[in-house]
């Protein structure tokens, strides 16, 4: 039979009262406004499947560009006036991605498939001047999305390649979103 150690393990040392000094005081940051940004189809989908969890501080877009007309008035594809790129907030209206974009802390652009790159640069190049922190999911299990990530790469400061859609909803949680 093995004696009883003397020595304290590092968890009854943490919450000793000499300890406490070292202690962060600070709150927790709050949540971070968030912008989901699905790029194509399948993207969409896991856009609406995350929407459904209920986030507090995310809001959740497409992009419509390359994908059938925009709304009335709007250019080719999703693109506004002058060539602006239009989102649409899911079940909602079209949006100009400099709205989007107002009062954001963090983007994460979803893509499963090369049909975003433009939009993908598009909104990481605004992200990047209005210092907004962009992560990039690519989900799927080949190289579909080899130009999305391409076209995110130089923006990203998170640039996730997963077969797994469920490490999106653990990035939005990391994020606290």
């Amino acid at each position: 039979m093995a004696a009883a150690s003397t020595y304290l393990s590092e968890c009854a040392r943490a919450t000793a009262p000499g300890e406490s000094r070292f202690r962060i005081r600070a709150a927790i940051a709050p949540a971070r406004a968030a912008r989901v940004i699905a790029l194509d189809e399948r993207a969409e989908g896991v856009a609406n499947r995350l929407a459904g969890r209920g986030w507090r501080h995310a809001r959740f877009y497409t992009n419509r560009s390359g994908r059938g007309p925009g709304p009335v008035g709007s250019g080719p594809g999703g693109s506004g006036p002058g060539g602006e790129l239009l989102l649409r907030e899911l079940d909602g209206p079209f949006v100009r991605l400099e709205e989007v974009l107002t009062d954001t802390d963090v983007v994460v652009v979803l893509a499963t498939e090369d049909g975003g790159r433009a939009a993908a640069s598009a909104i990481g190049r605004l992200c990047g001047r209005k210092g907004i922190t962009t992560a990039g999911v690519v989900l799927g299990d080949g190289f579909e999305a080899g130009d999305a990530v391409a076209a995110l790469r130089p923006y990203a400061r998170v640039l996730l390649l997963s077969a797994d859609e469920s490490d999106v909803f653990e990035l939005l949680t990391a994020l606290r979103v």
